[in-house]
């Protein structure tokens, strides 16, 4: 039935959402104490040339003998076959998920949720705005324009942590930097050591940075994530440097359980955080308070 309506339709259906495929634990990076970042291919090759996502969603992944986890896609959907996640140690499930090693074998489903409106944002300037780990679902976005650099205007990136030793991606943030393509800005919670000196002279709230973006407001879409009860913040300080709250976007992304609305553990109000979300509009984080 399913090899007729491909062949009436002349493409194939897509796969069951529902349905978990193996994956092999390809590489393992140590990013900061208690993160990890995972490289992942599916054990089934077509299927590494065919799975797509939008930046900004997030899978289930099965850990053998603990349990699923869902995590947001760190990896940019421009770069096919490896799927990345990155995975901070804070429970049982992630714990096991930490002991693991490459060559062996975890499960996946999804994607799952909306993603960030990269179409919506072409021709536009790019606003990028990471607290802590929020830096991870972020880097989907962040390559994702970048390799696909000719269809944004200008582009940055502002990134705080509480001080070096916390900073994720630390080579590739600081070759980000390097870049004439892109202007980075990064901030530290307080400055302590040489380590600290040496990443940023900059001391303080990431807020702090918002007002020295140089970017025409009315034509920039932004895009942000960290902390939820720092969504506040940040949004007052975007709406007061004139930024329309209809082209702020931040990710709820820690608020998921079991990716298909079901388990009711995400829902907000009346809308649930993996199926209408992860990514919303500033607009809902003000009328829908219990978001953050």
């Amino acid at each position: 039935m399913k090899k007729s309506l491909e062949k009436l339709l002349n493409k194939p259906l897509p796969g069951d959402p529902l349905l978990p495929h193996k994956a092999l634990i390809t590489d393992i990076e140590e990013l900061a104490p208690d993160h990890k970042r995972f490289s992942f291919s599916f054990l089934d090759e077509k299927l590494n040339e065919t799975w797509e996502h939008i930046p900004g969603q997030f899978v289930m992944i099965t850990v053998p003998k603990a349990g699923e986890i869902p995590i947001s896609i760190c990896s940019s959907p421009t770069r096919k076959g490896t799927i990345e996640l990155t995975v901070r140690k804070v429970g049982r499930k992630t714990e096991v998920l930490h002991q693991m090693k490459p060559g062996d074998v975890v499960a996946i489903r999804g994607p799952y949720g909306n993603g960030f409106p990269v179409e919506i944002m072409e021709g536009h300037n790019v606003l990028i705005i990471a607290g802590g780990l929020g830096i991870a679902p972020l880097r989907s976005l962040i390559w994702y324009v970048l390799d696909k650099r000719h269809l944004y205007k200008e582009v940055y990136i502002l990134y705080g942590t509480r001080n070096y030793e916390s900073v994720l991606y630390k080579e590739e943030m600081r070759r980000l930097k390097e870049r004439p393509d892109v202007k980075c800005l990064y901030i530290l919670d307080r400055i302590e050591n040489d380590e600290d000196r040496a990443w940023t002279d900059r001391e303080g709230l990431l807020t702090e940075l918002i007002p020295e973006v140089d970017l025409d407001p009315a034509d920039t879409y932004v895009a942000v994530c960290g902390p939820p009860v720092a969504y506040k913040f940040i949004g007052r300080e975007l709406l007061k440097n004139g930024y329309p709250e209809s082209q702020v976007f931040v990710s709820l992304e820690r608020k998921m359980e079991c990716g298909i609305g079901k388990c009711g553990h995400c829902q907000i109000g009346y809308k649930f955080a993996c199926i209408d979300g992860p990514i919303f509009p500033l607009w809902d984080t003000k009328n829908l308070p219990e978001m953050l």
